[in-house]
């Protein structure tokens, strides 16, 4: 039996379970496989170092922590990925101000615009 092209890998952070489930159905249907969810910092730390994923979705406030280590560790492995955040997102590292952003709550649209972005300008930048 011939496998058709392999799906796209995204690594998930999402510390919210319900927001995390929602995530997952919403990228399947986009045609992306999820790795993860990461719901700590450590954990998506040591996960980011290690991951094989084509794009990443890193939740700007994991549990009160900000997960700019994660976003710094995916930048050093040329990883691209975007900020999901129910916050104002100004509190946060200027040197990641171009990286793509979507607020919470979100639509299938603005997710899928927002991950094409971060990959585009991975592959021009």
């Amino acid at each position: 039996m011939t496998q058709g092209p392999a799906r796209p890998r995204v690594f998930l952070v999402e510390d919210e379970m319900m927001i995390s489930i929602m995530l997952e159905d919403m990228l399947s249907e986009l045609g992306y496989d999820t790795l993860g969810p990461a719901r700590h910092l450590d954990d998506a730390k040591r996960l980011a170092s290690e991951v094989e994923a084509d794009v990443a979705i890193l939740d700007l406030n994991l549990n009160g922590e900000s997960s700019v280590e994660v976003a710094e560790i995916l930048a050093q492995r040329n990883i691209p990925f975007i900020f999901a955040t129910g916050y104002d997102r100004a509190n946060h590292t200027a040197a990641l101000a171009h990286v793509p952003c979507v607020q919470k709550p979100f639509e299938q649209k603005g997710l899928m615009a927002a991950l094409k972005k971060a990959v585009t300008a991975e592959r021009t930048g």
